[in-house]
Parts: C-alpha cells; sequence; structure tokens
C-alpha cells in the first residue's frame, strides 16, 4: 500500500495561517523541520506521517508507531524484497507499510528490531553521538580466552576503512559463546571483530539495544513499545 504524498507546501497552507508562497521564505529560515532535519524545497513531498514541525510546532497528527520485533532467521531486512521474504511480512498492523527499519539485522542474524513510521525517532537512535549500546548474544567456532576481552575493549582495526573500532564490552559466557555490547553498528561488525581472531560466528542474536530489551517476545513475534519504555529509554 503507498501512502498519499503532497507538496510540502501545500501541506504548510493547509496546515496552518501561512500561504504557499510564504513557505520558500519559512525554509529559508529554518522555521520548518521535516522528520528532524530542516526543510530542503517546497517541492519536498510529504505523507500523512512524516513530522512536520513549524517554529517547533508539529502540524502532523498521525500516530507514531514504535513497534519491537524479535527476527528469525531467512529473513531480509527490508520494507520490500524482489527475492525474499522480509521482517515487514511478519508484522499485522494497519500501516505496516509506513514503518522503516531502525538498524538492520543480517539474512541470518537473529533478535530484536525495531521499526517505527516516526524519521525524527529512528535517526535519534542512529546518531553516532547518542552511543546506544547494543548486546549481542555470539556463538563461536572456537574458543575464546581472555585476550578478547582486552582486544575488544582496545578496539579492533579495520583496515578496509583505516578505522579502529569503539570500546566494546566482551563477557565470555562458555567457552563458545560470549556477550558482546557495542555502540557501533559499521557493516557485519561483529564477524570482522570475531574474524580479527580467525574466530567464525556461527549464530549472533541481538537481545537489547539500550534499555529496551527483548524479554519473553517469542521469536517472530511483535509487540508495540509502551510509552515506560520509550521514556525509560530516553527516547520519547
Amino acid at each position: 500500500m503507498a501512502f498519499k504524498t503532497t507538496r510540502l507546501d501545500r501541506f504548510i497552507h493547509r496546515s496552518s495561517d501561512f500561504s504557499i508562497a510564504d513557505t520558500r521564505l519559512l525554509i529559508a529560515q529554518k522555521r520548518i523541520v521535516v522528520d528532524g532535519l530542516p526543510a530542503e524545497s517546497v517541492q519536498q513531498r510529504v505523507t500523512a506521517f512524516t513530522q512536520v514541525t513549524l517554529d517547533g510546532s508539529r502540524l502532523s497528527d498521525a500516530k507514531a508507531i514504535y513497534l519491537m520485533l524479535n527476527k528469525p532467521q531467512g529473513l531480509v531486512s527490508a520494507t520490500k524484497d524482489p527475492e525474499h521474504a522480509t521482517v515487514i511480512d511478519l508484522i499485522e498492523h494497519p500501516i505496516k507499510d509506513a514503518l522503516h527499519i531502525v538498524g538492520r539485522l543480517d539474512f541470518n542474524t537473529t533478535g530484536l528490531m525495531l521499526l517505527t513510521n516516526d524519521g525524527a525517532w529512528s535517526r535519534k537512535i542512529s546518531l553516532p553521538a547518542t552511543k546506544l549500546s547494543k548486546t549481542y548474544e555470539v556463538t563461536l567456532s572456537k574458543p575464546l580466552n581472555e585476550s578478547y576481552i582486552e582486544a575488544f575493549q582496545s578496539g579492533i582495526y579495520f583496515a578496509y576503512e583505516d578505522l579502529t573500532t569503539q570500546p566494546a564490552e566482551l563477557e565470555i559466557v562458555s567457552p563458545f559463546t560470549a556477550r558482546l555490547s557495542l555502540v557501533e553498528g559499521r557493516y557485519h561488525q561483529v564477524k570482522r571483530m570475531f574474524g580479527h581472531f580467525q574466530n567464525r560466528v556461527l549464530a549472533l542474536h541481538r537481545v537489547s539495544v539500550g534499555s529496551l530489551t527483548l524479554g519473553g517476545l517469542e521469536l517472530g513475534h511483535n509487540r508495540l513499545l509502551t510509552r515506560r519504555e520509550l521514556e525509560d529509554a530516553g527516547l520519547d
């Protein structure tokens, strides 16, 4: 289902006392913000679920949706895919086609995913400055030892990007399993960090994002976040 879009200047005219012609000046003055970012153009397209504010007051009134999903293996972290089932296929919600994914998981990675129609909220979660910790349960092909803990805390060098990862906390649970908490989300980061030790990741499961945890949510199921969860996470 595709949601109807409209030009920003027409939306402003319908939702405020300003005329269509006034919108260009409002944009130049950076008084209009769209999904947390300054408006770009009078021709910018918005939907009923876009968050538009004028002088700090929200004009759009569609209900924001915040949803948690326990992703199983074998699903693409996308809203559409021509070849594979996606995480959206698991969701039954009247406006599920307006949702977008906040922090993707690989095809065979399982665990906590967040979806929303609130662009400003998802950007807040994704900003590096937020330093929101993500925790994973990891199963490895080779046994772990204490040297991993120090290396992860110091940071692992990625030659391709010429950078060192930010400090990460590693807890060895058993010889072949660990819990890893990190604040970054680089491409295949967890697998590449263990790859530094030539240790292959056999299974990867995300259990939390910040203070948000799966709790008893079963694999393949989803639910709406509560207001308390949003407040406790500092993301309301």
